[in-house]
């Protein structure tokens, strides 16, 4: 019998992050999309765990090649070719683009490298962006430096877009 993965203390965050997350957006009528590249879905699973989040959670897009970048959240081909997935201004066309393709009002969207290959000396290993934006507002983008294996660089991912969405909720 494995262990229910939440009695897992970096679980238990995520966890705790997300309903906070929740109850900050549902106090503000506000709705949540996700775009997620490195990490898959895992923000949107983390927020789908909460009991209730269809109240405050639209959709999640998991968008890992340029093609579904480009298609599901209007990042543009020469973004991509002239910068890379992995950069701020991808990942501002993707936080962007998730809100013109959702009903959502606040979205995250995030772009790295979580390993074990894909680093350049540029973009080592752990190199992580993550962009937040309200709809009608300025997107915000940050870049972060994540250390350890790609379970590790992933579920740090999630807890700085759950981070950031908490702040821009309030």
């Amino acid at each position: 019998m494995g262990m229910d993965s939440r009695t897992l203390p970096n679980d238990d965050l995520l966890h705790q992050l997300a309903e906070q997350v929740g109850a900050a957006l549902q106090a503000r009528h506000l709705m949540l999309a996700t775009a997620e590249s490195c990490t898959g879905g895992w923000i949107a699973k983390t927020i789908t765990d909460i009991p209730g989040c269809s109240g405050w959670f639209d959709c999640g897009m998991a968008a890992y090649s340029y093609e579904a970048k480009q298609a599901l959240l209007g990042v543009r081909p020469e973004t991509l070719t002239e910068h890379g997935a992995v950069s701020r201004e991808t990942v501002m066309e993707m936080v962007s683009g998730a809100l013109v393709t959702s009903g959502a009002s606040i979205a995250v969207a995030v772009t790295g490298i979580a390993g074990p290959g894909g680093g350049t000396p540029d973009k080592p290993l752990g190199t992580v962006w993550i962009g937040w934006k309200r709809r009608g507002g300025y997107p915000k983008a940050e870049l972060f430096h994540f250390d350890g294996d790609r379970d590790s660089v992933r579920r740090q991912t999630v807890e700085a877009s759950l981070q950031g969405l908490l702040k821009l909720a309030q």
